[in-house]
Formats: structure tokens, sequence, C-alpha cells
């Protein structure tokens, strides 16, 4: 029995070779594998929408208090002073580093804030066994501005700046960073459960009559 799909649509490019190869449909737990690198192209595998629904929710949660309280407080000669994320950015467009300043916005608020607002959208009504609304192009935003999302490179400059501050002043991290550091946990968790083509057959199911 031929279990290859046959529509035209059902294409998939290797992210090692770039090698384009035509989707087949697998058995659940089983991988595919690229002809010519024999990198994974993609797997099939049970869709946890709870656990997808629990960690996009338990994220939105840490980012807004990310956002909020402190990301760390400087103690010298009896002078205290503490900024947010949003105050480290205005710090540095105040400083003429205004392609820094929108680099670390685009890339640790909005592009992370966009993404979790996306996955709420879509999976809640989802997990209600219902088909969301603008399915499909809200599916290809997500997909387009999930690699903007680079979190954990602004927390390694963060420890980097913990560790050069700490030989001027007494540097105290704040709830904001914590929140932060569990934020990229919780995301790195988040994308190893997400799974798109599942997203896919979900709403397709939901949409048949």
């Amino acid at each position: 029995m031929d279990r290859t799909d046959k529509r035209p649509s059902a294409l998939v490019s290797c992210q090692d070779c770039g090698l384009l190869q035509r989707r087949v449909l697998l058995p659940l737990g089983a991988r595919a594998s690229c002809a010519r690198c024999h990198a994974v192209l993609y797997q099939q595998r049970p869709l946890r929408l709870e656990v997808l629904l629990a960690m996009t929710l338990s994220s939105c949660l840490m980012f807004v208090s990310a956002n909020l309280f402190p990301m760390m407080s400087l103690q010298s000669k009896g002078a205290q002073s503490s900024t947010t994320l949003i105050g480290a950015i205005a710090a540095l467009w105040q400083q003429d580093m205004q392609p820094v300043a929108v680099v670390m916005f685009l890339t640790t608020m909005l592009a992370p804030c966009l993404e979790l607002a996306l996955l709420a959208y879509l999976l809640i009504p989802l997990y209600c066994r219902r088909a969301p609304r603008g399915f499909v192009p809200l599916m290809r935003v997500l997909q387009w501005v999930h690699p903007w999302g680079m979190s954990e490179v602004f927390l390694m400059g963060v420890l980097v700046a913990l560790v050069k501050l700490g030989r001027l002043a007494e540097v105290v991290p704040g709830a904001g960073l914590w929140s932060f550091c569990a934020l990229i946990i919780l995301l790195t968790v988040n994308a190893g459960f997400l799974d798109t083509q599942g997203l896919w057959r979900c709403y397709r199911s939901l949409r048949q009559p």
C-alpha cells in the first residue's frame, strides 16, 4: 500500500541539507529521516494539548512577572538602583544606542510576547474542541516569529554583566531575573512538546463535518 501523501503541498524540506522530499504518513511514535543526510525531518507523536496549554499559560505569567519586577539591583556606598527589562531598553535608547535597543526589544519582548499570545489564542479553543478563527494565517505567523525569540541570548548577556558588575558594586538579582530564567526554561520545554503537525491534524478534525 502506498502511504505517500500525493497532495502537492505535502512536501517537507530538510533543515540540515535543504533536500525537498514528499511527506509520508507515519504510524504514531515513528519519525521520518532525510534520504540524503539522515537528519530527522518530522515525527508522528501524540498531541498533548493540556501540557502545551499549561506550559503556555505558565510562560505568560512568567513573561508578565519578568517585565514588571526589577531584573537586578546595584548597591554601592549606600546608594541603590534597580532596573526592569523595559528600563534597560529605555536606557540604551537614551544613551544613543538605538539599534541595540530596537534589537533587544524585538528579540526579548515583542517576539516572545507575540509567540505566547498566538499559542494561547490557538490552544485554548482547540483544548475546548473548537476550531480557532484565522488558524491558517496565524500558524504561518507563529512559525515566522518563533526564530526571532532570543531570550536565552539576552540571559547570557545578563549573566556576563552580573559577573563584571560584581567587581564594582554589590549585585542583587531581582524577581524579574528569576522570572526570566523560569520563562526560558518553560519556553524550552514548550518547544519540545509543540507539534505543529499535530495542531494541524487537530484543526482539520474539528473542521470536518
